[in-house]
């Protein structure tokens, strides 16, 4: 397969991630977690982050030339992620990056973290017809994009209010007793009924179609399971972890599905591309495969594991700025933590 060979990193978070793709080929993917020195803190600390990025950042981007079995003399472009995300954290890959372009002569893109996790579907499924709608559920950002050019053109057409799906998932992990990160151990929790308890759908009622209809709002949601959850136990009443886990995420899901489904509608469009780390979610997946045939529409979403921060996204998007033709960022550009995800390339 052939294409650009783009070495990406990532670390806007608490993920180091260096992949390496050439056109849409995966080569390398090496990611450095430091999700376990955030637990006791039940969140990301940002100092801790950064340091964890500093440890981890060269002995993953060896792991990745060595997984990809090439030389830095071999690679057409270095990539990054310039945000949006943890200021800190930014700053390490932006730095690596920087240093890595200019030791090894090669060009340099500062990239959109957000736009990563939307390219990163090529690496699985190839092509997308344009334009496709994006529905983007990554940490602190629930978004609804149509996409004309990813390497260029992406229009956001519904975002966050307040808490975003994935603050809500570890917000509610914490009033139920579970651990972080809240994602992953709601979807193992969530055996029970997911219509026992009747939890708000969000901007969803008749009188916020008309300013908020793409649009999403989970902190209502966030506060109704901690009232539940606090009225049960004040009142002695027993009640099972299951079925409130599944009543929950039932409430994210259905809001989740039915807005996408409604912006493909409204912008007449019928392929559906879903990313962001809460895309690996069960119920979201089942869901939309549910729904998705009857409004017409494809759904494509990427294997768990790029669902995630990763390097391999900001490469894979690398290579589709490359080869459009797009010029290198700026040597200055520097990151920017409230990066608008409009802006695909920076400087």
């Amino acid at each position: 397969m052939s294409g650009p060979l783009v070495m990406g990193i990532e670390s806007s978070c608490d993920e180091t991630g260096v992949g390496i793709v050439r056109g849409r080929e995966l080569l390398a993917n090496e990611v450095a977690s430091s999700v376990e020195l955030h637990v006791r803190f039940g969140g990301v600390v940002p100092e801790v982050a950064s340091r964890a990025h500093l440890e981890a950042m060269v002995p993953t981007l060896q792991r990745a030339l060595d997984t990809a079995g090439i030389e830095p003399a071999e690679l057409d472009a270095v990539a990054v992620t310039a945000g949006p995300g943890l200021m800190g954290a930014l700053a390490v890959g932006v730095a690596a990056a920087k240093a890595c372009a200019y030791a090894w002569d090669k060009p340099l893109y500062g990239l959109n973290h957000l736009a990563g996790h939307v390219a990163v579907d090529l690496l699985d499924h190839g092509e997308l017809p344009t334009p496709f709608l994006a529905l983007l559920v990554s940490g602190g950002h629930t978004s609804l994009l149509l996409v004309n050019d990813i390497a260029g053109d992406i229009v956001e057409i519904g975002t966050t209010i307040d808490d975003a799906a994935g603050e809500a998932y570890d917000k509610v992990a914490r009033v139920l007793g579970l651990s972080y990160p809240g994602g992953p151990v709601i979807d193992k929790a969530a055996t029970g009924d997911p219509r026992a308890i009747a939890f708000p759908r969000g901007l969803t009622a008749r009188k916020d179609q008309a300013k908020h209809r793409h649009n999403f709002s989970f902190s209502g949601l966030k506060t109704a399971v901690a009232r539940w959850v606090e009225t049960a136990e004040a009142e002695q009443t027993p009640y099972e972890l299951g079925d409130v886990a599944a009543s929950f995420q039932e409430a994210v899901c259905d809001v989740l599905v039915t807005k996408a489904l409604d912006a493909c509608t409204t912008y007449g469009v019928d392929h559906l591309l879903v990313g962001g780390g809460v895309a690996a979610n069960s119920r979201l997946r089942s869901l939309l495969a549910e729904r998705a045939p009857a409004a017409g529409v494809t759904v494509r979403i990427p294997r768990p594991g790029l669902c995630t921060d990763n390097g391999a996204m900001i490469a894979a998007l690398g290579a589709a700025v490359v080869t459009a033709g797009q010029p290198p960022s700026s040597p200055d550009f520097g990151a920017t933590s409230s990066l608008p995800v409009s802006r695909v390339r920076v400087g």
